[in-house]
């Protein structure tokens, strides 16, 4: 921010590309020719590189030698192994939060339950975006769903996946596309199954949402891998406002 409280015109270009990048509209893998951007966002290239780099330290875009930047691709295999990793650790962590939480853990998770579904999930002034009091929401009703297990080496391994998928996560809503998918649902159910003590069936509702939403963007990532390089944008916006329905 300047001294007057205005954002910068670099600010402005970092917060505007990151929206782009959040919402789809700049794809996975797509390319980041420093000439588009700044005639796309009306700044110097270098008001440009700076926002870029600042992307790049957050992990949303990534530099390649001799040819610039460009938005982080979906990892086919990234994403497989952080799935695989986090259906094993999540499901046994709230197993233990199940068998070991009290009332005051209880209580946590029904108050965090109750702002998740009270916030919009897409943002107002963007609605191909993640809304961000709803992005804190999810994070905080995941965490307190955990907060119950004793084992604060386990907690803060599962917390630690969780930031990990962050980015595939909002892509998943932006990118994705499941008329059948009921976000809200799942999130009913594992606080009705947490709540009634049922370790089991809790577990299996929390790893089947974490594959759900792999299952979406390795789609996504499928149906978009033209021969001819294009990313398919246009298909992938379109989806974005199913996913807002059902999200």
């Amino acid at each position: 921010m300047s001294r007057s409280g205005v954002p910068t015109r670099a600010e402005r270009v970092y917060a505007e590309l990151r929206a782009d990048i959040l919402a789809g509209r700049r794809e996975p893998a797509d390319r980041l020719p420093f000439a588009d951007l700044s005639a796309r966002y009306g700044a110097s290239m270098g008001v440009v590189r700076e926002a870029l780099t600042r992307l790049a330290a957050e992990g949303l875009v990534e530099s390649e030698p001799q040819y610039g930047f460009r938005v982080m691709p979906i990892s086919a295999e990234d994403l497989r192994h952080l799935t695989e990793a986090r259906r094993a650790i999540e499901p046994l962590v709230l197993r233990l939060a199940i068998e070991q939480g009290g009332l005051t853990w209880e209580s946590g998770l029904v108050a965090a339950h109750h702002r998740l579904e009270r916030t919009p999930p897409l943002d107002a002034d963007d609605p191909e975006r993640v809304s961000e009091d709803w992005a804190a929401a999810h994070a905080e009703f995941h965490r307190a769903l955990l907060a119950g297990c004793p084992n604060p080496r386990l907690r803060g391994v599962a917390a630690s996946l969780r930031d990990a998928a962050e980015l595939y996560r909002r892509w998943a809503v932006s990118l994705g596309s499941d008329p059948h998918r009921d976000i809200p649902g799942e999130h009913r159910a594992m606080l009705a199954a947490a709540l009634a003590h049922d370790a089991e069936a809790a577990a299996e509702v929390l790893s089947a949402h974490i594959q759900h939403t792999t299952d979406v963007l390795l789609t996504h990532a499928s149906a978009t891998r033209h021969p001819d390089g294009e990313s398919g944008g246009d298909t992938a916006r379109a989806r974005a406002g199913d996913a807002a329905r059902t999200s």
